[in-house]
């Protein structure tokens, strides 16, 4: 609706024409919106809804606004129509009808009642300009409202009833896989769900204002964009449900090859658990001197949780599966992988004596492809370490030493006596660097390949 220009002295009759024409436009216009909001779809659902809270107290108000909306349209539509009916005396009006028509079009010659009783106090006057900015004011306020309850209701309902199809088929898969009420969280979640949807829902038909959020600076009528937290929030934790949900039914799905693989792992753990205890009374009876790592059981309770989950497949106790089996995949890697960690402590010993052997007859072979293998100082001193290498119990510290005296004895021969300490400074640094790393990265099959040395050779008092 319009707004008409500002009011002037006494008016000719071009003035009051062109204001009679600007004042039955308004008037038009004012007719057609009030015709407009009286056919709202959203002041219809206001009329027949039980409303609640802070949007019934505002329609109340706003049927009043709307009352007294069309009381001063009558009213200006009463004074229009008298000022047209002077104006229609004569084609050329003298002073007295230009006097007159310019009262009742510029001065506050409309009044408007107030209502009955101590109510008509309340009444106003107004100019026929000053009503129609009146009438805008109202109008305003009013579609404001109507507007606001039906943007809420045309965007909420129907998004909370799909979200419910939805809840309810994730109800129907969640029963179909054993998640239930009080058995598995996601049951009480999906109930918890449900009552919320409800409630948003009662709340939100009764209440719609409730879930209006303004625009900020905005004056349009229904400006902002209706609140849906609630119902966000609602939506988020449904598809959380879903997906786990979906996380037991893979577990149906799947959960005979997963506990095959646990199986698997555990029986490697196992079996590389009984090999290190091998490995360390093998060590304990060959090597003098050495700390060796106790070892421990086998993985009894991991075995107790595999069978429990065996069970909960068998009854198809998937809620209860899904979880058990992702705790076991954790732990059954870490078992296999402190299994593995021990064989490697346990057999360093045997690794490093494996290692010594191994450098000992490097050097004897390069003493013999240099011709040197006669001399009886090498002989000697291979001879020693070689009977500290292959007895047992075998102290590695002393046939470590016994190794680097014979490699300073090789140095020597192959080098001359010029270059002898200098070689031997070099050889030696270098060989204990690698003794070193040897005992600290043996495994398993350096300790089979070392027994398998010791085998090999046939001479040096008891071999091992």
């Amino acid at each position: 609706m319009g707004v008409t220009g500002p009011p002037g002295p006494v008016m000719d009759r071009d003035e009051v024409d062109r204001a009679l024409a600007r004042l039955g436009a308004e008037h038009k216009a004012v007719e057609d919106s009030l015709l407009a909001l009286q056919d709202h779809a959203g002041r219809r659902l206001l009329e027949g809804a039980e409303l609640t809270g802070t949007t019934r107290e505002r329609w109340a108000a706003a049927e009043r606004t709307i009352t007294l909306l069309w009381t001063c349209f009558d009213v200006y539509t009463d004074a229009l129509r008298e000022a047209r009916e002077v104006r229609a005396r004569r084609r050329w009006p003298g002073r007295e009808e230009l006097v007159e028509l310019t009262d009742l079009l510029r001065g506050e010659s409309v009044l408007v009642p107030g209502g009955a009783g101590e109510e008509a106090l309340l009444s106003e006057r107004f100019t026929l300009e000053g009503l129609v900015r009146r009438m805008n004011e109202l109008y305003a306020s009013s579609l404001d409202l109507v507007v606001t309850a039906d943007a809420v209701w045309s965007a909420l309902p129907a998004r909370i009833d799909l979200l419910a199809a939805e809840l309810g088929r994730t109800r129907s898969l969640a029963h179909s896989v054993g998640v239930r009420p009080g058995e598995h969280p996601a049951g009480d979640e999906l109930e918890e769900i449900t009552a919320e949807l409800g409630r948003l829902r009662s709340q939100v038909i009764t209440d719609p204002l409730a879930f209006w959020r303004p625009a900020a600076g905005s004056s349009a009528p229904g400006g902002g964009r209706p609140d849906t937290g609630r119902y966000d929030r609602a939506a988020l934790a449904l598809e959380d449900v879903r997906r786990e949900i979906e996380a037991v039914l893979a577990v149906r799905q799947d959960s005979e090859e997963r506990l095959l693989r646990l199986r698997d792992v555990l029986s490697r753990a196992d079996r590389t658990l009984a090999e290190a205890r091998a490995a360390r009374g093998e060590v304990l009876a060959k090597i003098a001197a050495s700390e060796v790592p106790a070892v421990s059981g086998p993985p009894t309770a991991l075995q107790e949780r595999l069978v429990a989950a065996a069970e909960y497949r068998r009854h198809a106790q998937w809620h209860r599966l899904s979880p058990l089996l992702d705790s076991l995949e954790r732990e059954a890697e870490d078992e296999l992988l402190r299994a593995r960690e021990s064989l490697t402590a346990v057999t360093a010993p045997l690794a490093v004596r494996a290692e010594l052997r191994g450098r000992l007859d490097a050097y004897r072979a390069k003493v013999a492809r240099l011709g040197a293998a006669e001399d009886p100082l090498l002989i000697e001193r291979y001879d020693a370490a070689r009977r500290m290498l292959w007895s047992a119990p075998c102290d590695l510290r002393v046939a470590e030493q016994a190794v680097l005296r014979y490699q300073r004895a090789a140095a020597e021969a192959l080098s001359g006596p010029g270059d002898a300490e200098g070689a031997g400074k070099t050889e030696d640094a270098g060989n204990a660097r690698g003794a070193g790393n040897a005992r600290g990265a043996g495994n398993a099959r350096d300790a089979g390949n070392a027994r398998g040395a010791g085998n090999a050779e046939g001479a040096g008092g008891r071999q091992w």
